[in-house]
């Protein structure tokens, strides 16, 4: 039998393919199968029945503990992100002081300390970031000045924390929305609970964008 997947043959699309995430919620249902499954177990074999509800119980603990955790991630990226305001708001400051700053690189902080969501402020930041870096460019000089060298070491290091934190993130989502689809136990809970999929991180069309350009 030969490869469904065949590299050497294709079909092959040579302008590429861009990869978004999809901006959705899909909601776990059962059919009448499940029911019918269930209620077998308890008028046939009452034994397993009653392991099955233990089961279906432990699930449910694991899926509630799992939805805390998802929680917790996404909290720990808000303090991320909130340190990297702090940090980008002193070396704006910094740099201000050196040469004028654009104006709208404060109100960019400022937006991104009002909070939004995570995208929303991570957008803000790489924002005010870009601006920095500009004047930064146009006056290497100041590369040289020890606290801004400091806060740009920190800005750089609290990215890549950022970075794994959306990682961290990314696969308690893949957990949480394999488990509610894995029959029966954790389908059948998930689905009684009306639970639907999480969306993982995604970035912005913006940061894409930015993403091809060449910098160096």
């Amino acid at each position: 039998m030969a490869n469904e997947l065949d590299e050497l043959t294709g079909p092959v699309n040579e302008k590429g393919t861009d990869v978004n995430v999809i901006h959705k919620q899909i909601k776990v249902q059962v059919g009448w199968g499940s029911t019918l499954f269930e209620v077998i177990l308890w008028v046939l074999f009452i034994i397993p029945g009653l392991v099955f509800l233990f089961l279906k119980i432990r699930a449910k603990n694991y899926l509630q503990r799992l939805q805390q955790k998802i929680q917790h991630d996404a909290s720990q990226i808000d303090n991320y992100l909130e340190q990297r305001v702090v940090i980008l708001e002193n070396m704006a400051a910094l740099v201000n002081k050196a040469v004028k700053l654009d104006e709208t690189t404060f109100k960019a902080i400022a937006e991104a300390r009002a909070g939004g969501s995570m995208n929303e402020k991570a957008a803000a930041l790489e924002n005010v970031n870009s601006k920095i870096n500009v004047s930064l460019e146009a006056y290497p000089e100041l590369k040289a000045h020890q606290e801004i060298a400091m806060a740009m070491q920190q800005n750089s290091y609290l990215q890549k924390e950022i970075t794994a934190a959306r990682e961290v993130y990314n696969d308690s989502v893949f957990e949480w929305n394999g488990l509610i689809f894995r029959w029966p136990t954790y389908m059948i809970v998930a689905a009684r609970n009306g639970y639907t999929t999480r969306i993982p991180f995604s970035t912005s069309a913006d940061v894409k964008q930015r993403a091809r350009e060449v910098f160096f």
